[in-house]
């Protein structure tokens, strides 16, 4: 006999999937940037420190100085060369300035046919992590599906399907939310 708890179970482990969908969006529209300097931008840059691959945040300390300037001060001076490189190969579309003590980098305004491509990078970003929650929902669905096959009650077994579609669609208008409001963010002048 199928238990209930199995399928409840499964379900459970599913929205972690669509959380972690969501947290994925979340981090890779802060990436995007929206014309005011943040620290986040250069989260993802590493750095080779004595040979490893370092984070650059292990290695010196990134602050805005300005709504529109990011400063970065090693904690060792010879480590400049070695960030304004990394900086230079993450191709970030930013130029970093090296006064020998401090690494500025100026934030430029955002252009109004920029603005609309990263619009467009975001809602791309969206989609994807759509096409994760409905993956995740064809998993649920089939998993249902199967432990009806192999005695589970009909009845409940739809019961169970609309709770995930049900699941589905907030996870989804979540996912609108969030881009709205980066839309929003990215298109305020």
């Amino acid at each position: 006999m199928i238990m209930s708890q199995d399928i409840d179970q499964f379900l459970s482990t599913s929205k972690h999937y669509m959380d972690d969908a969501i947290e994925h969006l979340s981090k890779e529209l802060i990436k995007i940037r929206t014309g005011k300097a943040s620290t986040s931008m250069l989260g993802g840059i590493m750095v080779d420190y004595y040979g490893n691959a370092t984070p650059l945040n292990q290695v010196a300390n990134v602050s805005t100085a300005d709504a529109r300037t990011l400063s970065i001060q090693p904690w060792e001076k010879k480590m400049l060369p070695v960030i304004e490189r990394s900086i230079f190969e993450a191709n970030l579309g930013m130029t970093p300035q090296n006064d020998g003590e401090f690494i500025r980098i100026n934030i430029p305004a955002l252009t109004e046919e920029r603005r609309k491509e990263l619009v467009k990078q975001a809602k791309g970003l969206a989609e994807e992590a759509k096409i994760s929650l409905r993956n995740a929902r064809h998993k649920m669905m089939d998993f249902i599906k199967n432990e009806v096959k192999n005695g589970y009650p009909e009845d409940l077994g739809k019961r169970k399907e609309a709770h995930v579609d049900k699941i589905v669609h907030e996870y989804s208008e979540h996912v609108d939310r969030i881009i709205e409001a980066k839309e929003k963010d990215i298109m305020t002048v």
